[in-house]
């Protein structure tokens, strides 16, 4: 579920309040992406069943936005990642003490807002990452979706500052949106750490205002690290949201989405979205079992730069349309069985066809249709990789360079 935004969500959703028809489709019961027949679209569902979408929560890192992503020209070099951590033994996952978690928590508190969205069916409440001292912010799609056309978007900064804010650019596909707050100054952008530097076991602050408590800071460690996460929602043309997620045991709530995941030097390593509960609740806001989900920042920093930018965002594509191979009766092979192959694309190109069952992607594992997705929406177009596939019972691979999205209709 969406740890987000709803009082009135969807059977499958968390959301942060917002009255009256959600907007968002609705999943299949076989778990496959709104509404699209199993087979035909390019995900269908690991952890659709009971994961609700989130609401704000987080805390944010090491080299500040405004040094890559800068206000005035949209900037460009990559952030420091040689930065020294306060403690090697906290980086490594060993027990970290609670006055690191209150050092983290005093630090990043100044860089996590509330984004309260008021629409004429309702509204509701989320959190956000400051970008730039300027009142840039990051948060989920899901978060602000609600305001388009007639919605209005409020921020609330640390220092008890209000603001209006307009949306500079979202995309459901990353449950992302990056935000401009109105006639702000001096405020304190996070600092953007490494994801790919995580490791399960390792410690993680979450700060955001769950249920409306603002400034709420729960603690856990990194549960696990990929897990393929379909929330079930889709874009326009049926496509997905998946991605590889951040799991973690710190709490993580209504109201949380948006917020950052951080690590015990401050860093943000991922963007909290959606958790899993143990069953629906009649009122839509049950709360956190223990498995929440985070988007990993390292996979989303080229979708902010375009969203920060006012340019469409672009993704990663294959080319194909997969089902799970295990399910399919096909096969007893784990893996992303292809039902379609778009002509022209890459995988065309690369002489892939129907029934191919595609079993990795340089190297890592690919045990269903939702870990494709995910492990493509990781890599950027125009990125050369090495597929492997089933054909007929017997292994075979194949060098392909993906696709953009942007070239589809």
């Amino acid at each position: 579920m969406l740890a987000g935004m709803s009082e009135t969500p969807p059977p499958s959703y968390y959301g942060s309040p917002q009255q009256g028809p959600d907007p968002t489709p609705q999943p299949r019961p076989d778990g496959s992406g709104a509404g699209r027949s199993r087979g035909t679209g390019l995900a269908v569902g690991v952890l659709v069943g009971a994961l609700l979408l989130g609401g704000a929560a987080g805390v944010g890192g090491a080299a500040a936005y405004d040094q890559w992503w800068d206000d005035d020209n949209g900037a460009s070099s990559a952030p420091d990642r040689s930065t020294p951590s306060r403690s090697d033994t906290d980086s490594a996952g060993s027990d970290a003490s609670m006055e690191g978690v209150e050092g983290v928590a005093e630090e990043v508190l100044p860089s996590v807002v509330r984004i309260d969205v008021r629409t004429s069916g309702g509204g509701g409440s989320g959190s956000g990452i400051v970008l730039t001292e300027t009142g840039r912010i990051l948060t989920n799609n899901h978060v602000i979706e609600g305001a388009s056309g007639d919605g209005e978007i409020t921020v609330s900064f640390s220092d008890g500052t209000r603001a209006s804010a307009e949306v500079l650019g979202a995309d459901p596909l990353t449950d992302t949106a990056v935000i401009q707050a109105e006639d702000v100054s001096g405020q304190t952008p996070a600092t953007i750490g490494n994801s790919n530097d995580l490791r399960v076991g390792q410690p993680v602050v979450a700060i955001g205002s769950p249920f409306g408590l603002d400034a709420t800071v729960t603690y856990g460690i990194v549960s696990a690290l990929g897990r393929p996460v379909n929330v079930g929602a889709a874009d326009n043309a049926g496509n997905t949201t998946t991605y590889p997620a951040i799991q973690t045991d710190a709490a993580i709530n209504p109201g949380n989405s948006g917020g950052p995941l951080v690590d015990l030097d401050g860093r943000v390593v991922g963007i909290n979205s959606s958790i899993r509960t143990a069953s629906d609740s009649s009122s839509g806001q049950a709360g956190s079992i223990g498995l929440g989900f985070a988007i990993p920042i390292d996979d989303i920093l080229p979708i902010i730069d375009q969203m920060a930018k006012g340019e469409t965002p672009t993704h990663a594509r294959l080319g194909v349309q997969v089902t799970d191979a295990a399910t399919a009766g096909d096969s007893d092979a784990l893996g992303a069985l292809i039902r379609s192959v778009t002509p022209g694309s890459s995988a065309a190109k690369a002489g892939l066809e129907d029934g191919d069952i595609i079993t990795g992607i340089d190297g890592q594992p690919i045990d269903s249709a939702d870990d494709l997705v995910a492990t493509v929406r990781t890599y950027r177009p125009g990125d050369e990789v090495e597929l492997t596939y089933e054909r007929d019972g017997k292994e075979e691979s194949t060098q392909l360079v993906l696709d953009s999205d942007a070239d589809s209709d």
